[in-house]
């Protein structure tokens, strides 16, 4: 009895040590991947600060006024520029050239679409519908 005993109290040690070992691995796998997603939460930041760095160059308005200057023949506006919707010229039709082929074609045209037999109609043929 005493050495079934000792036998089981053994075994449990055992396997508690092995669930206390596979507890200590699975944390720190997790340690581990924390410490990555920090590195790579660091990187992005250090890229997006880099972003930052990089729009405040570009946008100085000393660099705009530059370009500005260089590729645009800027007037100042004056009041007879400003006038009411209703002055403006009306827009030409925008064309549409698919419509237009289609047209040409004969293909805009109500085309004639089989019946069903079942239902008391009868089929259109090719020949027929000409």
């Amino acid at each position: 009895m005493w050495r079934f005993v000792n036998i089981l109290a053994v075994t449990i040690l055992v396997a508690s040590a092995g669930y206390a070992y596979s507890i200590k691995y699975e944390t720190i796998l997790f340690a581990e991947q924390i410490i990555k997603a920090k590195h790579q939460i660091a990187d992005q930041q250090d890229a997006i600060a880099r972003l930052h760095a990089e729009w405040a160059l570009l946008t100085r308005p000393e660099r705009l006024q530059a370009l500005a200057e260089q590729h645009t023949n800027l007037r100042m506006l004056s009041l007879d520029q400003i006038v009411q919707l209703s002055e403006l010229p009306d827009r030409p039709p925008k064309v549409d050239t698919i419509g237009r082929k289609l047209d040409s074609l004969g293909l805009a045209e109500p085309t004639n679409t089989p019946q069903d037999r079942r239902a008391g109609g009868s089929v259109a043929t090719p020949s027929s519908a000409r």
